[in-house]
């Protein structure tokens, strides 16, 4: 096939096309000034941009040229400009007696640095650039990369990937997949066991990614209906046209769309167990046929005229004070306690002392025995220190997805802080109110007042219509004058 140059179309070529354009662009330079059999270019852009620009290279030579476009989420996404590269050299090495030329100039650095990794390590390739300073000229990259440096993501399956970011609990979870060493932790696995040999209702408290659903299901694995249904479903997620038939089933004719009869999830966990997720975000409507169904088991389908009966146990979790929302009129109080016979109460990770390292070892262990390529990743001390500082707010979930980013795209074996520290999404920092700020760091009381004044002080005189009298009288103070003395302490005009 001969020589073959592979780039990227980037701005600056789409911008030669035009008008008036006082540069060919880096690809165009690159072909008047030398020779190659073929060219196959890469493109994000819109079809209508890159259609007129191909119209007008092929005018200016006659190398072919064929283009192949690639769906970026940003043209900065390292992940997906790897995977395309790759995709793209991988085809292109195939063919017999194909030398590849890789044109640096085109795209994002993101695009140029995955050029040089690939053309260094799996596809060896003589590197191009072309600018109006120097024109074009051949590259001599006085370096090699080390072939294990490429990330283990190019040899993961889509499908692989996707099982490894779902992260979710395991059908046959059980108590022993509860990971911890905490002693309050130990304690709620103790009750928890307690409960599941019982068949009341039980009500889980948690933040966001605690392991409510591990618990849930391995309350029901340990019961006597672990060989009936576990159902889950999401109360924060029904559609309200939709709930009662989610809820209860429907018979065929019952509303447009119901072309058969359909088992509610009540029906579906019959003799065993219906997981509430979100229980507390349920619309009060809601509550009330939730109510009746969980005081006798009998409930009437969408459409139907005789009466169900089901026998299912209850687990409901939430992350909402449903107290506070009973005290607030928003959460049925005989719901409630209908529910919360058996609680338990998960804490945060960030409460859960000696359990972050135990927990980061059970990942990285669990996506190694997902897929062989990453079966042998550790993790370094700085990054395990990392680790202990981060205040976790999505919990376990956020730490799965965190390995997961780390592991795929650390550079060797270890994934070192560095990994990890580029695998974390920074959350901004909530501004503490004026009655939250940390006493044992010491705080200047006075300026808090004045922050207060000058917060104040002007909204008072735009309700007073600039009238200080008045402004005064609004704020609580004894005359204008006091008012102007706070103002020009405060230089406030």
């Amino acid at each position: 096939m001969g020589e073959i140059l592979i780039s990227w179309i980037g701005g600056r070529d789409l911008a030669a096309a035009g008008e008036g354009a006082n540069h060919l662009g880096p690809i165009a330079s690159t072909l008047r000034a030398q020779d190659f059999d073929r060219v196959e270019l890469l493109y994000s852009y819109p079809d209508a941009e890159v259609s007129g620009y191909l119209e007008w290279l092929t005018s200016l030579s006659s190398t072919d040229v064929a283009i192949q476009r690639v769906e970026l989420s940003s043209p900065v996404n390292f992940g997906e400009i790897y995977l395309a590269a790759d995709r793209a050299l991988k085809a292109l090495s195939t063919e017999p007696g194909s030398r590849l030329n890789i044109l640096l100039s085109p795209g994002t650095p993101a695009m140029q640095a995955v050029w040089l990794l690939l053309g260094k390590t799996r596809y060896p390739a003589s590197f191009w650039q072309s600018s109006p300073e120097q024109g074009v000229e051949r590259v001599e990259v006085p370096f090699d990369i080390a072939a294990e440096y490429v990330p283990a993501a190019s040899n993961i399956s889509s499908d692989a990937m996707a099982g490894m970011a779902s992260g979710g609990s395991p059908t046959t979870a059980a108590f022993n997949d509860i990971i911890t060493q905490n002693p309050q932790m130990m304690r709620l696995k103790s009750q928890a066991a307690i409960l599941a040999a019982r068949e009341v209702p039980v009500l889980i408290y948690g933040e966001s990614g605690t392991g409510k659903e591990l618990f849930a299901r391995a309350i029901h694995n340990a019961s006597p209906r672990a060989a009936s249904p576990f159902i889950a479903v999401n109360c924060g997620a029904f559609p309200a046209e939709l709930i009662d038939s989610i809820l209860f089933g429907h018979r065929k004719g019952a509303f447009t769309g119901a072309h058969s009869d359909r088992d509610g999830v009540f029906q579906q966990a019959h003799g065993g167990t219906l997981f509430l997720d979100e229980f507390g975000e349920l619309d009060p409507a809601v509550q009330v046929r939730l109510l009746r169904v969980l005081q006798d088991g009998t409930f009437t389908p969408v459409g139907g005229r005789e009466q169900c009966r089901v026998n299912v146990r209850i687990v409901a979790a939430t992350n909402r004070d449903l107290l506070k929302a009973v005290t607030d009129v928003n959460f049925r109080e005989d719901l409630f306690y209908r529910v919360a016979v058996g609680v338990l109460h998960l804490p945060p990770l960030r409460e859960r002392e000696g359990d972050l390292g135990l927990l980061a070892d059970r990942v990285i262990a669990s996506l190694g025995r997902q897929d062989a390529h990453l079966k042998d990743k550790k993790i370094s001390i700085a990054a395990r220190n990392l680790i202990l500082r981060h205040p976790w707010r999505g919990n376990m979930r956020e730490l799965h997805s965190t390995l997961l980013r780390a592991a795929l795209w650390s550079a060797t074996d270890t994934i070192e802080a560095e990994d990890l520290r580029q695998a974390l999404f920074q959350m901004p920092e909530k501004e503490p109110g004026v009655l939250d700020r940390d006493i044992s760091q010491g705080i200047d009381i006075q300026a808090l007042c004045d922050d207060i004044w000058r917060h104040y002080i002007p909204r008072a005189l735009n309700a007073a219509h600039g009238k200080k009298t008045r402004a005064a009288d609004l704020l609580g103070l004894n005359n204008y004058q006091t008012l102007t003395n706070l103002m020009e302490k405060l230089g406030l005009k």
